[in-house]
């Protein structure tokens, strides 16, 4: 199976401004970069184009290149912080489906 260059394992999409009165291209690993055009395919030409100068330039420097989010690792843990009474409502609604807090709050940010 071939390998995608890294810039096309990114993550793109593309939105309209209504302020700019255009569309703009956008890469969630570089929040920073945006590009603006006349329709969503010469934004998502842009903003590529854009993330590949920018990632070329990086390596030249030395940099470290951001990891597309398609490639990273997950383990599936992440800590929130809720206020208590939250966290009692929802220990109250997880005891009330007898099931545990954990699954019942795994559900909720499934759906």
């Amino acid at each position: 199976m071939k390998t995608l260059p890294k810039i096309d394992r990114y993550t793109y999409r593309v939105i309209w401004s209504e302020e700019d009165a255009q569309c703009v291209g956008l890469c969630a690993e570089f929040p920073s970069l945006s590009h603006l055009a006349s329709n969503p395919e010469k934004a998502l030409r842009g903003i590529r184009k854009v993330v590949a100068d920018v990632t070329e330039d990086m390596q030249a420097n030395g940099e470290s290149v951001p990891e597309p989010l398609s490639s990273r690792k997950y383990s599936g843990k992440f800590m929130v912080r809720v206020p208590p009474e939250v966290h009692r409502k929802l220990a109250r609604e997880a005891a009330e489906a007898d099931i545990s807090l954990n699954r019942l709050v795994s559900a909720k940010l499934s759906s």
